[in-house]
């Protein structure tokens, strides 16, 4: 399957049926979430370290990462404004195509109405120097969650996970089989049968 075909069924099918799907601890601290209402992506990620309060390393991967990339970044979790207006213009000038980062971002409105999809621990107008560069392209450990270049988000109103590249072909069949299962499931409560007789629960009703 080509990179364009799994990220549109990754985006159709979703992060939470995703991450059910792969049985795997893939998904990030859920207190990163989109900066606008409706943002999602499903891309390869391109990961980044920066030092806390040091963005030099987002302007470098902005050169260097692949066209089509989501940017992942970890900054240990220091609340700045690594990422705005400035940075949002030049990553769609390179092909980037969204930004994940465990920091803070700013000029939210603009990313909203560029529609260029942000996922952040936070929004903060403070400004960040450039001064290091810890890693760029190389794998990072991001919220417990190992991430290498290739590697596939997926992030929406729901949260990010992020499924590893050996695996993405089996992990989307397996979220289009849950998916089916989920629609015959609704079907069924539509029909009128209940959740506590599909899910195996009704010995419980005598219980309570």
């Amino acid at each position: 399957m080509s990179h364009a075909s799994q990220s549109a069924l990754a985006l159709a099918l979703g992060a939470s049926t995703l991450y059910e799907a792969s049985g795997l601890p893939c998904a990030l601290d859920p207190a990163i979430r989109p900066v606008w209402t409706g943002a999602a992506v499903a891309a390869p990620a391109y990961p980044v370290r920066c030092s806390p309060g040091d963005n030099l390393a987002i302007h470098l991967a902005v050169e260097r990462a692949p066209r089509g990339s989501v940017l992942v970044v970890t900054t240990d979790d220091f609340l700045a404004g690594y990422w705005g207006e400035v940075l949002t213009v030049a990553a769609e000038a390179a092909g980037i195509v969204g930004l994940v980062i465990d920091g803070g971002v700013r000029d939210v409105a603009a990313m909203a109405r560029r529609r260029f999809p942000v996922f952040s621990r936070g929004i903060s107008v403070c400004g960040t120097i450039k001064a290091s560069v810890p890693s760029v392209g190389q794998q990072i450990l991001m919220t417990g969650v190992q991430i290498a270049a290739g590697d596939m988000v997926v992030a929406d109103e729901d949260g990010v996970v992020v499924l590893p590249s050996a695996r993405i072909d089996d992990i989307l069949a397996a979220g289009e089989a849950r998916s089916q299962k989920e629609a015959d499931f609704m079907a069924r409560l539509a029909r009128g049968e209940t959740t506590v007789d599909l899910l195996g629960l009704s010995a419980w009703r005598a219980s309570v």
